[in-house]
């Protein structure tokens, strides 16, 4: 598919009948390989096995009510209280992290209110985190540990 900035895996593909599939292990289910999809799989994969990002703490497709509308966060990572502490927002290689998509994710925090917000495009990625107490952010130079959330 698309060669990122990020470790490769063993991604399981298949062949279906409109396309091709790839698994998601948290989802257990196979879902269509779109590019954001391929992003998606790389950078959970990075987190769990790079990072020490436990699986069971990570949710794909995080359904959150805004503005009386369901929308879907791309990763949720919780704590082991069960508290959200990271948001990621996955866009495909092709596609620029420009302040829109900046501005997506802060609309999805208003609700979560997590310290740590990741964007990836699977060749870019921006970490920051937010002191509410200060009402300031923070660009990390790394994706931190899990212990480090």
């Amino acid at each position: 598919m698309y060669a990122l900035n990020l470790p490769s895996f063993d991604a399981k593909i298949r062949k279906s009948s409109s396309g091709f599939e790839i698994f998601d292990p948290l989802r257990r289910k196979y879902l269509t390989l779109t590019p954001e999809e391929w992003v998606r799989q790389h950078f959970v994969h990075f987190l769990i096995y790079e990072k020490n990002y436990p699986a069971s703490r990570i949710v794909n497709e995080g359904a959150i009510k805004l503005n009386s509308m369901t929308r879907r966060c791309d990763s949720v990572v919780y704590n082991n209280r069960l508290e959200p502490v990271v948001i990621a927002e996955y866009k495909e290689p092709g596609v620029s992290i420009t302040q829109q998509v900046f501005d997506q994710v802060a609309r999805y925090n208003s609700v979560l209110r997590v310290p740590y917000i990741i964007i990836s495009n699977g060749i870019s990625h921006y970490c920051y985190r937010i002191n509410y107490a200060t009402q300031n952010y923070t660009f990390l130079t790394d994706i931190p540990m899990y212990t480090e959330l």
